[in-house]
């Protein structure tokens, strides 16, 4: 059963900087990891946003150099699009990041 609460101090930290995200603003999973204290667990950070359901908006969050989640990838570019987010379908990344 996937949990919509997070379990301790990192997921709480992880679950309120994605949550303060806006609609458009795309954020890196190192990014967030950095923004919390951790700037070393950009996977910890996936994984958190794995568990916690669908209450966050987790399509903002992309991996280094803007790829997309890997077999979320077409989910997640509707939704960045609908924001108005530039996405590159053929290479699966956001247009525009690094």
């Amino acid at each position: 059963m996937v949990s919509s609460q997070p379990r301790d101090g990192f997921a709480a930290r992880v679950v309120a900087v994605v949550a303060a995200t806006v609609a458009g603003e795309v954020v890196t999973y190192g990014e967030v990891a950095a923004e919390v204290g951790r700037p070393r667990a950009a996977r910890a950070v996936g994984r958190v946003l794995a568990t916690c359901g669908t209450d966050l908006p987790w399509w903002r969050v992309v991996a280094a150099g803007g790829r997309l989640a890997p077999g979320k990838t077409e989910r997640q570019a509707d939704l960045l699009e609908a924001e108005g987010v530039r996405v590159d379908r053929v290479r699966g990344r956001v247009r525009g990041q690094p």
